[in-house]
């Protein structure tokens, strides 16, 4: 009768503990990377440290390669989180809800980082700049996560490569950001209010 006792109290333990959420201490090394990093995106340790380490030396480079080097300085600072950053992009590629919340947190930092090499990053053409370099940072990522190369030759290439289709892209959106205002100079002069009231007493003369 005691051993059936014995037994019944251990299930009913096994099942509290089954039940209570795992502590901090029950969390793997994987996991606990992964609440470090996040916690560090959530106070934007990253793009702190990325802006106070600016370089003057750069100041007078082309938008292009100053961004290269705020891009180049922002992976040097993920790097002891390089295995939290690849586990992350396998479980956004999994998680529509996680892809969408961590690239709401890729664009606000990259509006910072295109702020860091002085490029426009307010109003709507600043927003769309940030989403898109965003999406080409993500295409990095994917080579950076497996790149052993001491010198980062690799990522370098692929990050070189990304802001060369970013530049492309950039040009056609501010030639699209033209268009309204090229639209606004070739509208016939004389449309406004006076315009339209002299064209009704035209009508009512004839």
């Amino acid at each position: 009768m005691a051993r059936k006792s014995a037994r019944k109290s251990a299930r009913k333990s096994a099942r509290k503990s089954a039940a209570r959420p795992a502590s901090r201490s029950d969390k793997s090394e994987r996991e606990r990377i992964i609440d470090a990093f996040m916690t560090l995106l959530a106070e934007k340790a990253i793009d702190r440290a990325v802006l106070a380490g600016g370089d003057a030396d750069m100041d007078e480079e082309p938008p292009r390669e100053r961004l290269f080097d705020v891009l180049m300085r922002r992976l040097e600072l993920l790097a002891p989180y390089k295995d939290a950053v690849r586990s992350l992009m396998r479980s956004a590629a999994r998680n529509p809800g996680l892809a969408l919340a961590l690239n709401s947190l890729a664009v606000r930092s990259q509006q910072w980082m295109l702020t860091a090499a002085d490029i426009g990053a307010s109003g709507p053409r600043g927003l769309l700049r940030a989403q898109g370099l965003a999406l080409l940072f993500a295409s990095v990522l994917r080579t950076w996560i497996n790149d052993d190369d001491e010198g980062l030759a690799p990522t370098m290439a692929a990050l070189d490569r990304a802001l060369a289709r970013g530049q492309r892209w950039s040009g056609f959106l501010d030639d699209l950001f033209r268009i309204p205002a090229s639209a606004c100079r070739l509208r016939p002069r004389g449309r406004g209010r006076r315009g339209r009231r002299d064209a009704d007493e035209d009508t009512v003369a004839a």
